[in-house]
């Protein structure tokens, strides 16, 4: 299923993604630093959904209470209520 998820906190607007089976893939992030992003995005792609909110839910940008990480991992979470 494709979900889309609208950030808070972060230099990215938007995250989409799709979840089949527990895995997710096709991550793409809309605005934010584009390398980071797009490492974030290679490097989750394929792994179960409960990996990586575990991984990602709670690492931090500078001063900031979130991240794109983060916000992947509430997308997430998000994800999976519903």
């Amino acid at each position: 299923m494709h979900y889309e998820y609208k950030t808070r906190g972060t230099c990215a607007s938007k995250i989409v993604f799709d979840l089949e089976d527990g895995i997710v893939s096709n991550i793409r992030f809309i605005g934010g630093c584009s390398g980071n992003t797009q490492g974030v995005a290679a490097l989750a792609n394929g792994k179960p959904i409960e990996e990586l909110i575990e991984t990602l839910q709670g690492i931090r940008c500078g001063l900031r209470p979130t991240s794109c990480p983060d916000q992947l991992a509430q997308a997430l979470l998000s994800a999976k209520e519903q």
